[in-house]
């Protein structure tokens, strides 16, 4: 019985609670074993691993389960129970302790509980090596299990030297004869009931019907109803079959092998086509009619589309310990992918392949649908069969679905139960906004930055009159007074609202949002207020701050889109980013310490003559232009100039075209900008100065020429654009009119033309 999803094995267990072990245990055994065991088409059953291997501390495969009898009964026990009263062949001991003490060699469960208490006739059967875990001397190993009340014992390898052991230990009367006739005849009747002495062959004449069209649909079948619906908005199901263009995101929709996880063809499974079967792609393509199916690994695609499929998850099968994880957090590039998607206006999508609850984060921020997929296996179809609306969904959680890392573990009848989905969650229908009766935060999150909290509705926004005044946001329990500057829609999404905040969330705070007000509609209805309705704190995570004047190496992004990494053979070596097209955008987070102008080189490569476009807080904007290099590793310095006050920004660095490669971006201080760039202008000059709504600003042209002239703040984002257009050869002179409502300070007048930019400082009072 999982209990802590940090544990490799959950996707073998039942669920949290005995509930299900209950129902299948008994079906199980008699659907292995059928009525008569030694029909041809029969298997020993064999329940496993006793007792309590999902219940060790933090999730450690192996490990030591540390709960009282009472737990180990009621809630890891009880499904032995039921596959005992159907007559189950096998049990197979666990490789965990219970409190300190190994199964294998555990007297009381395996004897006095298991075979004397239960009344369980079969026999005992040891894990791979499992009595090897008892001792280092393996003579005290065998005695040990033997003795606790193994029957037979998996030995891979030392066979000899186990039979040389037991054979001196009953010589020596250190393990009974009697023991060993009981080992004996447990083992010997299950045979007899087998046939195995009159027919010891395999019948192969069932082996044409394996991989059968009969066997993959119920295959599907299975698929169909484990899938657990967790949210649903905006009629964004079912798809259809017919003239919709859906677009599926992400490597895992074409990789058969991962879906199908751990145990598959191989101990751990593998990636790829290991085995026969329908990936998810392939599936939605085949039930698809008249719909146009695209596939992008990476998620990027120019086209139109009307909704993206996007499947995230765990990208490598694993099995036993080595699937044991530290975090669940999904992969960062998945929840970029996603997040690109919805913020390029495409309905979106998640299905979750995974053998355990991960920690979904933004994920279900951006997301107008979430799937619980599991591991579906080798038939990908019964996946498209519930997207486009074929089946309904009917899959619940057997897990109660955490929040954050810091929730786990937890399962149901926790004190402050309290998680993201809930044990036994599972939408049964597709949410439909005309039949809708109330209007719900679906899920909330900040952002990467941390002074805004994105909050996803069920239903699109048609009326917005929420003021800063009806939200509150909380943190780390204590409610932030004058924390909340604006309340507006998302540009791509009518049922997203940004909750802008005054002050920076730190990455460790634990955040929840409160809303007070009657005035979010959509259609006739009214979202009713709410209280401290979690948060996913999504601020920071890993990223790099590159401290300039230096090297920002062009693989360290925080985010991107489109763009992939390489080795790179320049001097250095490491990664370059590659597989560029116009469009794509890697966004870093720098400090500069110096203000003033920067040469910023490029280091690039490629066949192509293009630019490069950087922004740094979304409004200092610099072009850098690079010419063909003849090479994907052929490296050459390209530069350009920035003006940059002291202070952290975003870099967003944004390809105007394809084909090349980037190294790193180097910057170079080149000195107080304002005093050494207007040099080249004669009588730039600014009055009044200080000045308080009206600004003359007056320059001398060398030529006819276009220009822009805007006013930049003291963090570097332009407060206002004063003119764009033309200028003559000559005096010019411009008279500003200033909003009064402009906040007092320092501020720079950017004088810009196609190739440089002049800088002036000037102060509002």
């Amino acid at each position: 019985m999982p209990q802590n999803e940090r544990w490799g094995r959950t996707y073998e267990g039942p669920g949290e609670t005995p509930e299900v072990q209950k129902i299948m245990a008994e079906e199980a055994v008699v659907g292995l074993q059928g009525t008569n065991l030694s029909a041809p088409e029969t298997v020993l059953a064999c329940a496993k691993h006793f007792v309590g291997d999902g219940g060790t501390t933090n999730g450690i495969d192996q490990g030591n389960t540390q709960v009282s009898e009472e737990v180990l009964r009621n809630i890891h026990m009880s499904g032995y129970i039921d596959a005992i009263d159907a007559g189950v062949g096998t049990v197979m001991a666990s490789y965990n302790s219970w409190n300190g003490e190994k199964l294998h060699g555990h007297t009381y469960l395996l004897t006095d509980v298991l075979k004397n208490e239960l009344g369980f006739d079969g026999f005992v059967i040891s894990d791979w090596k499992g009595v090897d875990q008892m001792d280092e001397d393996y003579r005290t190993a065998v005695k040990r299990a033997i003795n606790a009340g193994i029957d037979m014992v998996m030995v891979p390898d030392r066979y000899e030297i186990f039979i040389g052991h037991l054979v001196d230990l009953v010589n020596q009367g250190e393990v009974s004869i009697y023991r060993i006739e009981d080992a004996v005849r447990r083992i010997l009747k299950q045979k007899f009931l087998l046939n195995l002495f009159e027919e010891p062959y395999t019948d192969p004449s069932l082996s044409s019907s394996f991989g059968s069209t009969e066997h993959r649909n119920v295959a599907k079948q299975a698929v169909r109803e484990s899938m657990v619906l967790l949210d649903a908005k905006n009629d964004i199901l079912p798809l259809q079959k017919n003239g919709q263009t859906i677009l599926v995101a992400g490597s895992l929709a074409a990789d058969l092998g991962a879906q199908c996880g751990g145990w598959t063809i191989w101990w751990q499974g593998g990636n790829g086509d290991i085995t026969t079967g329908t990936d998810i792609v392939t599936g939605i393509e085949n039930v698809a009619e008249t719909s146009e199916v695209i596939y992008s690994p990476t998620g990027v695609y120019n086209g139109d589309v009307d909704v993206a499929v996007v499947v995230v998850g765990e990208k490598t099968p694993y099995a036993e310990g080595q699937g044991d994880r530290e975090n669940l957090d999904l992969d960062a590039s998945d929840i970029l992918m996603l997040k690109n998607l919805k913020e390029a206006g495409i309905p979106t999508i998640a299905l979750l392949v995974s053998g355990r609850p991960m920690i979904l984060g933004e994920l279900t921020t951006y997301a107008d649908a979430v799937f619980a997929i599991w591991y579906p296996g080798s038939e990908g179809e019964g996946v498209a069969e519930i997207l486009f609306g074929d089946y309904q969904p009917s899959g619940k959680l057997t897990h109660s679905w955490p929040k954050n890392m810091a929730q786990i573990p937890i399962n149901v009848g926790d004190a402050n139960y309290d998680p993201l989905y809930a044990y036994k969650h599972g939408l049964q229908y597709f949410p439909v906004i005309d039949s809708a009766t109330e209007l719900l935060p679906i899920a909330a999150s900040t952002n990467r930055e941390g002074n805004g909290v994105l909050l996803s509705l069920s239903g699109a926004v048609s009326e917005l009159n929420a003021t800063a005044a009806d939200f509150e946001v909380t943190l780390n329990g204590v409610a932030q007074s004058d924390f909340i500057s604006s309340v507006e829609l998302t540009s791509y999404d009518a049922s997203m609202i940004l909750v802008g905040l005054n002050s920076n969330i730190s990455q460790s705070d634990e955040v929840t949002l409160t809303y007070s007000g009657n005035n979010i509609l959509s259609g006739e209805l009214t979202m009713s207020s709410f209280t401290d309705y979690y948060v996913h704190n999504a601020v920071g995570g890993e990223i790099i701050v590159h401290s300039l004047p230096g090297i920002v190496q062009a693989e360290d992004y925080y985010e991107m889109f489109g763009v992939q990494t390489e080795s790179c053979s320049d001097v250095g070596g490491g990664l370059n980013v590659g597989y560029i097209d116009a469009g794509d955008w890697m966004r870093y987070q720098v400090q500069v310490n110096q203000t003033g102008e920067y040469n910023l080189v490029g280091r690039i490569s490629g066949y192509e003559f293009g630019t490069l476009r950087f922004k740094f807080n979304g409004a200092i904007e610099a072009t850098l232009s690079y010419s063909s290099t003849n090479g994907w590793q052929s490296w050459a310095d390209f530069s350009t100039s920035v003006y940059l006050e002291a202070g952290t920004y975003t870099m967003e660095v944004i390809a105007q075209n394809g084909a090349f490669n980037i190294n790193y971006f180097e910057f170079n201080y080149n000195g107080n900008a304002i005093t050494d760039v207007n040099t080249q202008l004669n009588d730039f000059t600014l009055y009044p100065n200080p000045f308080k709504e009206s600004l003359a600003v007056q320059f001398s042209s060398l030529k006819d020429q276009a220009i822009q002239i805007r006013m930049i703040d003291i963090t570097g984002k332009y407060s206002n654009v004063l003119y764009v257009g033309e200028v003559f050869e000559g005096e010019n002179s411009f008279n500003f009119h200033i909003d009064a409502s402009l906040p007092k300070g320092v501020y720079f007048i950017e004088v810009k033309d196609k190739t440089k930019r002049y800088f002036s400082k000037v102060i509002k009072q």
